[in-house]
């Protein structure tokens, strides 16, 4: 079942399905995005609990959870295959719930990989099959489709660069950023990056610098307070992110700091471009709870504290940015305009 057909090739090892979250020898292996680059390390999953703890406590992130709780339904199915045919499905579901709700604003996107397990699973103990091949064979085609979707969009997004010219960028967008560089190249354009940080976790150092400079682009990387300077001295053209969610009348809730970054460049005129599907659970903001994570991470870089021990502090992992600031939506299909409220 590892001789699938697979559309990560050409990608750096970071956007590779076995280097993300990858099944074998009965346990999940998930590449710790927390310290990479500076070292190489993996979380060894032996239940789909352990799983949603390592997605609970970022050991992958953007879009490395989709595979992750696909891949933690796999170790479901494992565990399903020693219960009795009239348990399996009841127990491929409570595991499937743990995954689902890892971290509550992705909960859409990870209950929809969750359905596709199930639906997968359900017709394997309908017909005799194997309930680990099933669920891993689906794992691995949804992250197809979801490769061949970013690859597609990536052709619109490409098509808003100039030539020549710099594009800033927000925290760790995944696939995007490899299937983007990839296009440039074939575009023939000459381009380079600019990378917020994204503290805490530094996800813009850490990861969407390495993946651009893996695929032979010049990054810059700066600190998440200097994006409108560097907007205004370094002449940027495009202003793109990814999403978490995209509702369906055109919010963004993504990485907090995309908000003030949009903001910067509508007051300098400079475009926003969002890569992703607008929601048809989510139509406004309303619906949609925003994540508070650990604020002893806020008070930390690298291990390392950065403020007196009485000091406190937020950590919304996520903001929105409203429609207005956004210039278009990027899709597979093409650019479209966000939602009515403007």
């Amino acid at each position: 079942m590892n001789n699938l057909q697979r559309y990560d090739e050409g990608l750096p090892e970071l956007l590779r399905f076995d280097q993300i979250a990858w099944y074998e020898d009965d346990i999940v292996r998930i590449l710790d995005r927390r310290v990479y680059p500076m070292t190489i390390r993996y979380e060894i999953c032996k239940t789909p609990a352990d799983v949603a703890d390592a997605i609970k406590n970022m050991v992958t992130q953007s879009g490395g959870p989709l595979l992750g709780v696909q891949m933690g339904m796999v170790l479901a199915a494992k565990e399903a295959e020693k219960m009795p045919i009239a348990d399996r499905l009841k127990h491929l579901t409570e595991a499937g719930n743990l995954l689902r709700y890892a971290r509550p604003t992705m909960s859409e996107a990870y209950g929809d990989m969750v359905d596709k397990s199930l639906l997968a699973a359900t017709a394997a103990i309908k017909e005799g099959r194997s309930l680990v091949e099933a669920t891993f064979n689906a794992a691995i085609e949804e992250a197809n489709r979801r490769y061949k979707k970013i690859k597609q969009a990536a052709v619109h997004l490409v098509n808003t660069f100039p030539d020549q010219g710099t594009v800033m960028t927000q925290c760790f967008a995944e696939t995007i950023v490899g299937m983007m560089c990839l296009e440039i190249r074939k575009q023939k354009k000459d381009i380079r990056f600019i990378c917020p940080e994204t503290r805490p976790y530094l996800q813009g150092a850490r990861l969407t610098a390495s993946v651009i400079s893996d695929l032979g682009f010049d990054v810059y990387v700066i600190t998440d307070n200097m994006p409108a300077a560097i907007m205004q001295r370094e002449n940027v053209d495009v202003f793109t992110s990814a999403a978490d969610v995209i509702t369906s009348d055109g919010h963004v809730i993504n990485k907090v700091g995309t908000f003030q970054i949009a903001l910067a460049a509508h007051y300098l005129g400079i475009p926003y471009y969002v890569s992703g599907e607008p929601s048809t659970v989510h139509l406004t903001p309303d619906s949609i709870t925003i994540e508070e994570r650990d604020s002893e991470d806020v008070l930390h870089c690298l291990n390392t504290r950065t403020a007196k021990y009485n000091v406190r502090a937020f950590y919304p992992a996520f903001d929105i940015t409203p429609p207005k600031l956004v210039s278009g939506i990027v899709t597979a299909s093409g650019i479209i305009q966000p939602g009515l409220e403007q």
